[in-house]
This record gives C-alpha cells, structure tokens and sequence, in this order.
C-alpha cells in the first residue's frame, strides 16, 4: 500500500479538476421516470464486487479505479495477532479504465498478485454492451467483455510448479464473458455472468479450461447506499475440488460520496481479476478464510 499511496495522493488534484456529474444527480436522472421510457442502470458502476457488471462507462468518461484487499479475518492466517487481517496485504489492483462510445470501453491494469500462485500481473479488457434494458425494446441488458493477464514474476526454478513457465506465452490467461441483468425499478437487479477461463499452463491435476456461472444482485437503500453481492459456480467438478479450489463469493456496500464510487466488501477471494479469483480461490468462509477489502472508483472528463 506505501507504494502506490504517494501517486495516489498525487492523482486527487488532477481529479478534483475534471468534470464529472455526481453519483446523486445521476440516481435523479436514473430513477426519476418510473415507466422507464428511458434506459437506467442495473448497477451503478462498471464491477459488481470482484467481477464485471452489465455496465459501461460513457464516451469520454475515463475512470481511475484501486482495489484492495486484506488478509484473512480469522483462521490460521488470521486473527488478533494480524489485526483480523489488517497487517496483511492479500492483493491490490490499481488501473485507468476508458468509454470510447457508450457501448464500448477498455481498461489496463497492474496487480500484486496474490503469489498463488502468481505475482506481478499487468491486465487489459474490452467491454461491449450490446444490448440496454428499455421499456417495450428489452427486458434486459446484455454486455459482453473479454480479457487477459500477464505475469512477469521470475519463473520458478521448479520445473512442476505452475509458475515455471517454460515458454513465454505461458505467462498468459484469458476469460471471456458474457452478462445478462434485469433490473426491477429504482430498488434492485440481478445478473448473471457465464465465463470461460483458460490457462495456458496449469497443473498435471488441473485444466487448461474453467466454465463458471456467476450470479450477482444489488438492493439500493438509499440514494447514497446499496448492498451488491456475487457468487461464482465452478462446474469442473471433481478436477476442480481436488486441486484444492473453492468458489468465489463477495459481499459489499456500497457509498457513493463526493464524486467517487466506494465499496467496502468480503470477499474469500485474494486475487482480483476473473482469471485470478474464478479459477484460484483457495479460501473457506466456514473456517474465517475471508477478508475485507475496498474499492474506490473516480470518474472524470478530460476536455
């Protein structure tokens, strides 16, 4: 965190400068019209918790995004003795996202990783909303997106680790998806997420691979608050389980405040990114294998 602190600090004045409509205008705009002659959204930001929502960020929009997260709150990483967490860093995300249309956007990326077993990634994504939830047009929105990540840790001298890499596309991995969300007026939605993974270089036990359906909501309380939640199912069965894998789940409120979006979740995943967290999550919420994290996202025009 003390290394990304200081060119965060120093991003705020140049943010503070760009144009940039507030999370209560837009709710006004949004929710205003009940017979919904005009699209609104299903979630207000382009992330569910870990992963992608239906949304897209507006043409010209850009979006500097840090996502954080902790150690475990409890179980043998966890407890008193590393403040429930807070002493460890399980990983971070820092990135600037862009809207070229309305419909279409990209965004890069670098995490820490959590080390399990990558470290080191760098990441880049396109989005694509092909279709938006209107009265009388659809009942849904439809957004596609697919993605990439590279890591450039030092290889590991074990020729039977996964982060050996005996060639350099081995350090590469890929997830498509594709999502489907309802919302149902100014109070909630839900979303669902079917995604591809693939590895270019996995163990013996594993595979190259991974399908997952992801399910998602969000409950709106008040113009300033809501409550997001996700759920991926893995459905590589025993391959999978025996590896020593679990499935992804968050939790989340979120706080729109000031021009930024923050979302405070616990999550059991330590990585962030799809094929970080879908493919290897580890942890057991029974056992207090989960952590608390952040995230804050500001928007803003250049012109």
């Amino acid at each position: 965190m003390k290394i990304y602190l200081p060119f965060f600090l120093f991003l705020l004045p140049v943010l503070g400068f760009a144009q940039e409509p507030t999370e209560s205008a837009e709710a006004t705009t949004e929710y205003e019209n009940t017979e919904y002659a005009e699209p609104i959204s299903s979630f207000s930001s382009t992330r569910v918790v870990n992963g992608h929502s239906v949304e897209t960020l507006t043409k010209g929009t850009y979006e500097f995004r840090i996502e954080h997260r902790f150690g475990d709150i409890a179980g043998v990483n966890g407890g008193v003795q590393n403040m429930f967490g807070f002493d460890n860093l399980s990983d971070m995300r820092i990135a600037l996202e862009y809207g070229i249309t309305d419909q279409l956007m990209v965004g890069f990326g670098r995490s820490k990783g959590t080390g399990a077993p990558f470290r080191s990634l760098v990441d880049g994504f396109v989005k694509y909303k092909v279709v938006n939830q209107e009265a009388n047009k659809s009942p849904i929105t439809i957004t596609a997106v697919a993605g990439s990540s590279f890591t450039y840790m030092t290889a590991s001298p074990d020729l039977g680790a996964v982060s050996h890499f005996p060639k350099p596309v081995h350090r590469l991995n890929y997830f498509a998806q594709v999502n489907f969300a309802h919302h149902f007026g100014d109070r909630g939605a839900i979303q669902l997420m079917p995604t591809l993974v693939h590895r270019n270089y996995v163990a013996n036990t594993d595979v190259n691979d991974l399908f997952a359906l992801g399910v998602a909501g969000r409950l709106r309380l008040t113009s300033r608050f809501a409550i997001v939640g996700e759920y991926y199912y893995c459905f590589n069965g025993d391959v999978f389980r025996q590896s020593g894998f679990t499935n992804s789940g968050a939790l989340a409120l979120e706080w729109f405040t000031f021009g930024h979006n923050f979302t405070i979740n616990l999550t059991n995943s330590g990585g962030i990114g799809e094929t970080q967290f879908i493919p290897y999550t580890t942890e057991q919420w029974q056992k207090g294998q989960f952590r608390l994290g952040f995230t804050v996202g500001r928007k803003f025009v250049i012109e």
